[in-house]
């Protein structure tokens, strides 16, 4: 009798052993090649050859004799781990090291059985880790389609102020008009501009980004412009500057506001001749480019009050878009935060952490002034600074909790409840406390501040023993 059935499945899985212990040929057979494309082989080497042609579905890599010393075999259960992302991966050892099974589960084993192994336990462990390994590879699927459905490039999120930026982006795309991206800082203005690129005819073109306020002004110049070997002291030879770069391809300019009125003279020149001269050099060359500009200033006020040049303005707001807040796209922050939660739980080799429903109603309460960026950050720090599988509230940013209403909530009644007369008996003794130490124990003087009568006063230190 094998005992409790596995669970049916759904098609033969390829499962491969590897351990040169005789005794375990026979059992795994009898157990497990009915059910499973079973292998054994004897060395770590010859499995290599085998995932290089098929990937496994499940590995039993049995620790002991993998290699020279048992930490030979928890190596070679993280590089399996590394090459097999979706396997079952399962360690097997005659070891009842504590030490040697904290490893292996570090090293992300599904299982791991210790000698003597009870193979009929085996197989129905295996087909449920299977079964489970098989939903988690399909969910993961479908949530990349539906990703899929609420992205454009690399951007992520279905609410509908997002939804009209993707439209924008693919009706802009196919053309060669000049684009200028507005948003607050940290929506995700290069996202857009890359986007429209990867659409576009230049997609295969360079793409030639450059902040204008990330370097002074006379860098940005030779940034942009190149130089001529001799123009000035340390140009010992010549370079080509970001528009001549950008030639067949995109200039992507961001925070373009910040060039100075000398600089967007310049500027407006190219724009207008499609022709640039390197500093120092006297004949100009034609570049064929086109231009995506984006900035967090009201360039309105700015040529109002002459500190960008209207002619340069008219220039590059041709097809204005408008990158929406992250505080005004309702709906994305759950997706968003996903996002960023499955690439930096991948980055760093962490299991995928889940999120208390109370963390996602502070996060969506939060006004978050750093927009996509910041959320960003958030979700890396909470992904880095902490091993719990399930983020909570005590996992937070004290700066988020203290702004959202969510929390306070929270924070005020828990989980399970309060007793709201003893909450109450112990606010009003705290009050009563408070004002009594701010006056030196006048109860007049304290009454005042309270704003209640010096009878009311009176009674209540009776009663509080105060």
């Amino acid at each position: 009798m094998r005992g409790a059935a596995a669970p049916i499945l759904h098609s033969r899985y390829r499962v491969v052993i590897v351990t040169t212990d005789e005794l375990v040929r026979p059992e795994a057979e009898t157990y497990l090649a009915a059910d499973y494309d079973l292998r054994v082989l004897e060395t770590l080497d010859d499995l290599m050859v085998l995932v290089k042609k098929e990937l496994p579905n499940a590995i039993f890599l049995d620790i002991d004799t993998a290699g020279e010393r048992t930490e030979d075999g928890v190596a070679a259960l993280v590089e399996l781990r590394s090459l097999c992302p979706d396997c079952v991966l399962v360690g097997l050892t005659r070891s009842n090291s504590r030490n040697l099974r904290l490893k292996a589960v570090h090293a992300d084993v599904d299982e791991y059985f210790v000698a003597p192994i009870n193979f009929d336990e085996v197989r129905i462990v295996l087909g449920r880790a299977l079964e489970k390994r098989a939903v988690a590879m399909e969910y993961r699927s479908r949530h990349s389609e539906e990703v899929e459905q609420q992205a454009c490039g690399e951007l992520i999120g279905g609410s509908e102020p997002m939804r009209r930026v993707y439209e924008a982006i693919r009706r802009v795309a196919g053309s060669s008009s000049t684009v200028l991206i507005r948003g607050e800082s940290g929506t995700g203005k290069e996202l857009v501009a890359r986007a429209i690129v990867s659409l576009g005819p230049r997609s295969d073109k360079p793409f030639i980004s450059i902040n204008c306020a990330a370097l002074p002004e006379n860098l940005i110049e030779t940034e942009l412009f190149g130089h001529e070997k001799g123009a000035f002291t340390d140009a010992k030879t010549a370079r080509p500057g970001h528009i001549e770069l950008a030639h067949t391809g995109t200039l992507f300019l961001d925070e373009i506001a910040t060039l100075g009125l000398a600089l967007q003279s310049k500027f407006l020149r190219v724009l207008e001749e499609r022709t640039v001269t390197r500093i120092g050099g006297k004949v100009g060359k034609k570049i064929d480019f086109r231009l995506v500009a984006a900035t967090n200033e009201d360039l309105e006020k700015m040529v109002h009050a002459g500190r960008f040049r209207e002619d340069l303005y008219y220039r590059i707001n041709v097809v204005p878009i408008v990158v929406p807040p992250l505080r005004e796209r309702a709906g994305d922050l759950p997706v968003l935060a996903d996002h960023f939660l499955r690439i930096y739980c991948h980055a760093n080799q962490k299991p995928l952490k889940q999120v208390e429903s109370e963390v996602l109603a502070v996060l969506e309460d939060y006004g978050w002034p750093g927009n996509v960026r910041e959320l960003e950050n958030v979700i890396q720090r909470l992904v880095l600074m902490n091993d719990s599988p399930v983020i909570g509230l005590k996992h937070l940013p004290q700066q988020l909790l203290v702004a959202s209403n969510a929390s306070q909530e929270a924070i005020l009644i828990p989980e399970d409840g309060v007793d709201f007369d003893t909450e109450m008996d112990r606010i009003e003794v705290a009050y009563l406390t408070a004002a009594l130490n701010r006056t030196g124990g006048r109860k007049s003087a304290a009454a005042n501040l309270l704003r209640i009568d010096q009878q009311r006063m009176k009674y209540l230190c009776r009663k509080r023993n105060l």
